[in-house]
């Protein structure tokens, strides 16, 4: 057994001891926390006991429930400051004090900021920012020391675009290539930003614009995690940049960040949790239309997963709706949703939906539906997106084979599957197990079948 498997054992059975003193101490058996909990009695026993992984959504429910403080997410991530260098933070972080009526307005907008996923901290949307070479060399210039930071030849509005121009450059390599090596670059700003925003914080200064930074790179860092099959510490991840958002009050921050959420904990399997999650999006901001048509997109998916179509099919009749309201400051903070990139969103999420909802079912007619979906959203999808790609084709024959269609699920499938074996990516990886389980389920014995499964890998 290799060391990081030991020391992986290790983490589970320091959890299970603090989780079942967590337990005793609330009063609670197995059973009641269980149900409370949304999980069967056997699993809690299991993760009492050190002899398996806690599903990805579960440590921070429990944490929650029984007062643990974020003491049961740590001990999964591990150290942060050994295992990739950045800094723990303590948890009380910030203080959440209202900034000052008096304090001046912030700096306004200088020029334009070209067409991006990640907002500037400062302005909220269109700033100059300097070429990616110049950030680079602020990042080798300060190596995470905030008096270097500060030090820097230029304003502080300079180097926050700087660290927003790398994390710019990060985001849309992960939307381009299928690798995930750049965690450590990003996680890396992410020690820049925290360490600046810690050295503010001493001084008197609630750094709202260095935490928002930190809540939107935390996010790309967690997803990067989890991609990598590091699911407790991509949600750990998440769960800081959510502290974040919520000193800094950025609801947007918080509402992009549970999307993640969901999304990982449905990965896990977790419907319970997702749908949980889903909720708590909703309740960020009623008032904004484009995370209330998130929250339930994120609902009818939790729904699916669960086996309930009648609700399944409300909200996604209800998200359409509410994307149908998005206006003007809805496409400023989320652009994502406008035009075909909106719809790709859209169709890709609603694809997933009924594709969960025809393996349960194994309606034909749902089935049809997720794969005029999923090709709506392909349709949307520029070719240089090769993870997405790869996760939509995917699922695209996933859906093919639910509707009865074999040959055309091989005719779409075949194309893309060395490239998707290779990636070795959790999203990718999941698609990959839901065609082997439907392909083995409902087409046993064809030859289509048995081409296919020889090139798809067992995982345990």
């Amino acid at each position: 057994m290799g060391a990081d498997t030991i020391a992986t054992r290790q983490s589970w059975a320091e959890f299970g001891r603090r989780l079942r003193t967590l337990r005793r101490s609330a009063g609670l058996t197995q059973r009641q926390l269980a149900l409370r909990v949304g999980y069967h009695h056997t699993l809690i026993s299991k993760v009492e006991g050190g002899i398996r992984e806690p599903p990805a959504g579960l440590p921070l429910r429990l944490d929650a429930l029984l007062g643990g403080g974020g003491e049961l997410l740590a001990i999964l991530a591990g150290p942060p400051d050994a295992r990739y260098g950045v800094p723990a933070l303590p948890a009380t972080l910030f203080s959440t004090a209202p900034r000052d009526p008096g304090d001046p307005a912030p700096p306004q907008p200088v020029v334009h900021w070209p067409a991006r996923l990640v907002s500037c901290p400062l302005h909220g949307g269109q700033c100059d920012v300097p070429p990616l070479a110049d950030a680079l060399t602020l990042l080798a210039a300060t190596d995470g020391d905030p008096a270097r930071t500060r030090a820097w030849p230029g304003t502080d509005a300079d180097a926050m675009h700087a660290l927003t121009a790398l994390i710019v450059g990060y985001t849309q390599d992960g939307l381009e290539s299928v690798s995930t090596a750049t965690v450590g670059s990003v996680e890396r700003v992410l020690r820049v930003v925290v360490r600046w925003a810690e050295a503010l914080n001493r001084h008197g200064t609630l750094p709202v614009p260095q935490l928002r930074l930190a809540a939107e790179c935390a996010q790309i860092a967690g997803w990067l995690r989890v991609e990598r099959g590091q699911r407790i510490l991509g949600m750990a991840w998440f769960t800081r940049g959510l502290t974040w958002a919520d000193v800094a009050g950025d609801a947007v921050a918080r509402a992009t960040l549970l999307c993640d959420v969901c999304t990982l904990v449905r990965l896990d399997g977790d419907g319970a949790s997702a749908l949980a999650y889903a909720r708590e999006l909703g309740a960020v901001d009623p008032g904004r239309a484009w995370m209330t048509a998130m929250s339930h997109l994120h609902q009818a998916r939790a729904r699916a997963l669960g086996g309930d179509l009648a609700e399944c099919r409300e909200r996604v009749v209800l998200s359409r709706r509410a994307l149908d309201r998005l206006g003007g400051r809805d496409f400023l903070e989320a652009p994502w949703l406008a035009g075909a990139t909106g719809r790709l969103q859209v169709e890709a999420s609603i694809g997933g939906t009924l594709r969960d909802a025809a393996a349960i079912t194994g309606d034909p007619w749902i089935a049809r539906q997720a794969v005029q979906a999923t090709q709506a959203s392909l349709g949307c999808l520029p070719a240089t997106h090769r993870p997405t790609v790869l996760l939509l084709t995917l699922r695209l024959a996933d859906a093919l084979v639910c509707s009865g269609q074999l040959d055309a699920a091989v005719a779409a499938a075949v194309p893309v599957l060395p490239e998707a074996v290779a990636a070795d990516r959790t999203s990718v990886n999941r698609e990959l197990d839901g065609l082997r389980a439907r392909l083995t389920t409902r087409y046993p014995g064809a030859r289509e079948t048995r081409g296919l499964l020889e090139q798809l890998p067992r995982r345990s």
